[in-house]
């Protein structure tokens, strides 16, 4: 693992048990520290897959995995003390308000006291949720959710941060105030491995990207050297339609 490369893949395959065929087939990525890395595809591709082996959230059918100098199969508790996941579907008790939901999800950290509360008092404030912490979250709005979604993941202060579609279903004050504030995050530090359906947002956004289809890799670069790659196309998603092509996915 190169010194400046915080995750390394090498081979990794994914069958679902009754699948036909491999969900992930053979990927191989090296993620640099410090990066923010977009895994992009069409619906069904492999992005949420992959990302939900790299969180642990299950294994992989084979391959390597090395997160921050440490191997996923031997490592995995202290793995994901250094990791923080917002999984596409928001990942929050709908009854409970969301100071006590950032409650919970601290504790599950290991975090308590006094500094659990001034995170949860920053973090609420950072991200506009102050007036609205003591309301339970099921009266909130999408974005809303997002926002609390998010600060659930990074009250730990994670090296690496994990983001499948952060921003789907959001209104653009919300999707604006969360892609600032990982901005903010990378520029502190924290490497931050993302999915999404926006292409512009992802062009703008991500400083690495990999273009994922039917479970393989068939494209990676910044973005800029993706769009110079491929003649007639100038944006990102130009880049993606010309190699996932336009046949509609489910």
């Amino acid at each position: 693992m190169e010194q400046g490369t915080i995750i390394e893949i090498q081979g990794l395959t994914k069958t679902f048990r009754g699948a036909l065929e491999p969900a992930v087939k053979g990927i191989s990525l090296s993620i640099g520290r410090n990066e923010i890395f977009g895994l992009l595809g069409p619906n069904g591709a492999g992005k949420t897959t992959t990302i939900s082996i790299l969180c642990g959230l299950f294994p992989a059918t084979s391959g390597k995995i090395n997160i921050d100098g440490m191997d996923m199969k031997g490592d995995l508790s202290n793995i994901k003390q250094i990791v923080g996941v917002v999984p596409q579907d928001i990942a929050l008790y709908p009854t409970l308000t969301a100071r006590e939901n950032l409650d919970f999800y601290g504790h599950m950290y290991g975090l308590s006291g006094k500094l659990l509360k001034d995170k949860i008092d920053m973090w609420l404030e950072n991200f506009g949720l102050t007036e609205a912490a003591k309301r339970k979250v099921n009266t909130y709005s999408g974005g809303m959710k997002r926002r609390v979604n998010l600060i659930a993941a990074i009250l730990h202060d994670p090296k690496i941060l994990f983001l499948d579609e952060p921003t789907v279903g959001v209104d653009v004050q919300s999707r604006n105030v969360i892609i600032d504030y990982l901005k903010k995050l990378n520029d502190n530090g924290t490497t931050i491995i993302y999915t999404s359906h926006h292409m512009d947002e992802a062009e703008h956004f991500c400083t690495k990207v990999a273009i994922i289809d039917n479970g393989t890799i068939i494209e990676q670069g910044t973005p800029a050297e993706l769009i110079s790659r491929y003649d007639g196309c100038h944006n990102l998603e130009s880049v993606f339609l010309q190699l996932t092509k336009r046949r509609l996915r489910d």
